[in-house]
């Protein structure tokens, strides 16, 4: 079966049963989800198994993984937060475009490449994978980091830059330029005509869309934003990605930020594994073969020489913690190199021997990357774990600790400072390497690596430890490491943080019992000083919240939802919500007679205090 055959069902399901098969067994050996995409694209491409033949179209029409995920960050990202970052974007941007082109450029040139094609190719391998970057630096935990904020800014001016490359190539083949110059004054026109529409028409667009009830509706009109302001800034010339990551960014400051960010979400995900695998498909094996010293040559010096730019750079600009990451994650050619040497070869600039060449050099580069990754990883855990107590203060040197705590951003500090008052001293496992660098500065035993494996626990002390507190970010890497604890270090008593009640749920399946909602307590105790500040009693304020903590937490058991029951449980959810103000009120009045006994039912015997994990 052919893509020629016109049969998209029996394609998609091919992509699918590759995907399946290959990203499983690609963690298991611990090379990365995004290799794993690449090697099933290998698979089932026309030199694999030959499932697939016509590789472009899946291709183009894959990149719409890459639009998705680039709306979704500019909905992170509002007009003032973009705007602080213009010295990077323009600044460290524009110096590894121009730079990273140059060397390699002249390296093109002392080969057989005329001066017109080593700029394009110097140009097009200057470019790194916004899809595959941004997808290791969320892995990494770069995200927020310093390192993480200057590769982002690098691939936003890339993206940026590849029109008025564009816009050069026809130069370069001779062609003349009044014609181009004008179409771009055009575009332009239209770009800004883009910003404005966007600016004045999304949120009415939405707010009707709102108003009709219809949740499918806003379904469709998310998708006809990104999708349309995608293929209007195709047709413009520009980059699919950039006008999505426009219309993200105009939509940052609603209302609806948050539903977006939901019905987007499983779109990105399904579509960028297909443009990994599509990636993989591409790699043209007999041209590999036919010059396999020549390419491995070439992907040696395009990372080299990209990983040294970038790495110089951030010596400029970032930490020293974080440098070697951001030279790393972005030291692979990208997907416009595609577009940019598709172009060249149109215009005459550069052969078809010349595009092949280059092409199995980019989509190589992009393999070498999620290794290169944990070869970093590697050195970062020598650098910040090896010899740990040796520049500490004595109270961190502690072997055999009693407390491991996963994680320490802003509620992870909390719970170790508050250990550490108490002449308990936990070992702190943390893979964001510029928090790492930060904390131990300060005496803290901080380790740098991923809790979610196995042998990263086990080296931490978990066998000994009694305690493991997870506070991470992401709900699936608690998860993750709950089950880890649970199949191999069953001693461990497991303290959680959960982000909200589909968590506490997650957490109660599986068995653990303390947790913390992490905006529960506080807004707890938002509740009761307004209610202070209303002129209720204090005694009686607190006795209030505490009883709203009770109940609440007994509904959160009640309430565990069964796949099996799926409809009864959003009923039974329903019904509680009407329930629980009436419970209250009885509960409140049955106690003001008991005083001194209100809260007794906390330090029953065989309770464990709600207070603790709610």
């Amino acid at each position: 079966m052919t893509m020629d055959d016109g049969n998209l069902l029996h394609a998609g399901i091919i992509f699918l049963a590759a995907a399946v098969i290959m990203v499983p067994v690609a963690q298991r050996l611990r090379i990365g989800a995004v290799l794993g995409y690449l090697l099933a694209g290998i698979a089932i491409g026309p030199w694999g198994l030959g499932f697939i033949k016509n590789v472009n179209e899946l291709l183009h029409f894959s990149e719409l993984g890459v639009v998705f995920l680039m709306f979704l960050i500019g909905l992170e990202l509002n007009p003032r937060e973009l705007w602080k970052l213009r010295r990077s974007i323009f600044g460290t941007g524009t110096a590894q475009v121009v730079f990273s082109a140059l060397i390699l450029g002249i390296l093109l040139y002392l080969t057989d490449f005329s001066w017109q094609a080593a700029v394009v190719g110097g140009l097009g391998m200057a470019m790194s994978s916004t899809a595959m970057a941004l997808q290791l630096m969320d892995e990494k935990g770069m995200t927020n980091n310093e390192s993480g904020q200057l590769g982002f800014s690098v691939l936003l001016f890339q993206d940026m830059a590849v029109i008025p490359i564009l816009a050069v190539i026809p130069l370069l083949g001779g062609e003349a330029a009044g014609s181009d110059w004008y179409r771009i004054g055009i575009k332009i026109l239209a770009f800004a005509g883009l910003l404005v529409g966007g600016r004045y028409l999304l949120r009415p667009l939405f707010r009707l869309v709102v108003k009709s009830g219809v949740s499918e509706v806003f379904t469709a009109a998310s998708l006809l934003v990104v999708i349309g302001s995608a293929v209007f800034m195709e047709q413009l010339g520009f980059s699919m990605a950039l006008g999505t990551f426009i219309a993200g960014v105009m939509l940052a400051d609603t209302e609806y930020r948050h539903e977006l960010e939901i019905t987007i979400e499983p779109f990105k995900g399904l579509l960028l594994g297909m443009f990994f695998i599509s990636v993989g498909m591409s790699l043209n094996i007999g041209v590999l073969w036919q010059y396999l010293p020549q390419i491995l040559l070439g992907v040696i010096v395009l990372v080299s020489v990209k990983m040294l730019v970038l790495y110089v750079l951030a010596c400029l600009s970032c930490r020293r913690s974080g440098r070697l990451q951001f030279a790393g994650v972005l030291s692979q050619g990208g997907e416009f190199a595609f577009v940019l040497f598709s172009a060249a070869l149109a215009s005459r600039v550069i052969t078809d021997h010349q595009m092949a060449l280059l092409l199995v050099v980019v989509t190589l580069s992009m393999m070498t990357t999620p290794l290169l990754m944990q070869g970093i990883d590697v050195i970062l855990a020598r650098r910040y774990n090896a010899g740990a107590g040796t520049d500490e203060t004595p109270f961190v040197e502690d072997n055999h600790p009693h407390v491991i705590l996963v994680g320490f951003g802003r509620m992870g500090q909390v719970v170790g400072r508050l250990l550490m008052a108490n002449k308990i001293h936990p070992t702190v496992l943390e893979k964001d390497v510029s928090a790492v660098s930060s904390m131990r500065r300060y005496g803290y035993k901080v380790y740098y690596g991923d809790a979610t494996e196995l042998a990263l626990l086990r080296s931490a002390g978990a066998e000994n430890a009694k305690i493991i507190v997870l506070t991470c970010d992401k709900p699936e890497d608690t998860m993750t490491i709950v089950q880890l604890c649970q199949e191999h270090f069953p001693h461990l008593q497991i303290i959680a943080r959960a982000r909200g009640r589909v968590e506490a749920h997650e957490l109660l399946q599986h068995g653990v019992t303390q947790f913390s909602r992490e905006t529960f307590s506080s807004a707890l105790e938002l509740a009761r000083k307004a209610l202070t500040g209303l002129g209720v009693h204090p005694a009686e304020a607190y006795r209030a919240q505490q009883l709203f903590r009770r109940l609440d937490m007994q509904l959160l058991r009640e309430l565990i939802p069964q796949a099996e029951e799926e409809i009864a449980h959003v009923s039974r959810v329903k019904e509680a919500r009407r329930e629980l103000e009436n419970l209250f009120s009885n509960e409140m009045k049955r106690e003001q007679g008991q005083p001194d006994g209100w809260n007794s039912i906390d330090d029953s015997p065989g309770k464990t205090r709600i207070d603790d994990r709610s």
